[in-house]
């Protein structure tokens, strides 16, 4: 390993320990069990030879946003073992073919259409993929960030659950921009209690960042996207 390499090592190492002890001192808080919280490492826009050293350091989950830059970068050796690819950006249905030869979990399923062509494409590459419906906690912002309809969202489960391929694993929400993100944490998870009485097995909760994990493992995330707090700034690593 170059010096160059054992350095990059060492900053993921010590902000991986950082983010694990917010997540402890989280927990801790909310009376929640740490071992209740799955960390997604968010790895858009930075190398595979973070991937790799994510997985050396014992990352299980890493999230991407963009399927022909994870496409490429899984291309180049597949997959680490033992470690899950959640497709996490905004899928347009005509590129969902192709995120699903690779993608272990869809976070952001929120159209029928979406879940249709998913659900062909994981059937022929003989696949099946765990999907979350993405709410959309606040549809009026400026900026939409994706998600359908909170009335719109136990009808997308129901889709899910009735496809050949698909397996329904709960709900994902991005907080709205500007906003305390406990509001519409505890939005989600209301919801995900109201899925739950249809389909008891959809128990993901994906909600939480770099900046409001603490209240997203108040509100019962079980899932955290984490990226900048880890990797770093884009301009700052290539």
């Amino acid at each position: 390993m170059s010096g160059a390499d054992e350095g990059r090592r060492a900053e993921l190492a010590a902000n991986l320990a950082a983010v694990r002890e917010r997540i402890a001192l989280a927990c801790s808080d909310a009376g929640r069990a740490p071992e209740e919280v799955h960390l997604v490492v968010v790895t858009k826009f930075f190398p595979r030879s973070d991937l790799d050293l994510l997985a050396d350091l014992g990352v299980r989950d890493i999230g991407e946003n963009r399927e022909q830059e994870a496409s490429a970068k899984l291309a180049d050796g597949g997959t680490p073992p033992g470690v899950r690819t959640h497709y996490i950006g905004q899928l347009q249905s005509k590129k969902a073919g192709a995120v699903a030869r690779w993608a272990d979990v869809v976070q952001s399923v929120d159209r029928p259409k979406v879940i249709a062509a998913l659900d062909r494409g994981a059937s022929a590459a003989g696949r099946e993929l765990t999907v979350l419906v993405q709410v959309d906690l606040d549809a009026d912002a400026a900026e939409h960030r994706g998600g359908a309809a909170p009335r719109d969202v136990l009808a997308l489960a129901d889709e899910v659950a009735r496809s050949d391929s698909l397996r329904l694993g709960g709900l994902m929400a991005v907080a709205p921009l500007g906003e305390d993100p406990s509001p519409p944490f505890a939005r989600l998870a209301e919801l995900s209690g109201a899925l739950r009485e249809t389909h008891p097995q959809a128990t993901w909760v994906s909600a939480g960042m770099s900046a409001d994990l603490e209240a997203a493992v108040r509100h019962g995330a079980t899932h955290l996207r984490v990226g900048t707090a880890i990797l770093g700034t884009r301009a700052s690593h290539g």
